[in-house]
């Protein structure tokens, strides 16, 4: 669905596919993020995304004018797993409430690989 803002002059929808590609991007802009996963159900192992497909690797989802975002990342051999997540997060959310004027409520982090 998305998000809607209202003012006097009329009404703002951003959806959810334009927030998730605005985490992507910000996530993948991380130090120590090689890029983003996507988990296939039928086997369970994540795969290495490139550049164009930086939203299957979002999850968002909306409540009011809250968001909600889970990312799943593949990280850089021989980082601190625990500093990227955290920058991954405040870059996120900063990013996201800039650009959307919204209030992320939630960005989680799953690290889904590390690659040499």
């Amino acid at each position: 669905m998305g998000v809607k803002k209202s003012n006097e002059l009329g009404e703002i929808t951003i959806s959810n596919e334009v927030i998730a590609t605005l985490a992507g991007i910000s996530a993948i802009e991380s130090y120590g993020v090689v890029g983003m996963a996507s988990k296939k159900a039928t086997d369970g192992l994540a795969e290495l995304l490139g550049h164009e497909n930086l939203t299957r690797g979002v999850k968002v989802s909306t409540q009011d004018d809250n968001i909600f975002i889970d990312l799943f990342i593949i990280v850089e051999y021989g980082v601190s797993i625990i500093t990227v997540a955290k920058n991954v997060i405040d870059r996120v959310k900063y990013n996201v409430e800039n650009l959307t004027g919204m209030t992320v409520k939630e960005v989680n982090v799953m690290v889904q690989g590390v690659r040499v």
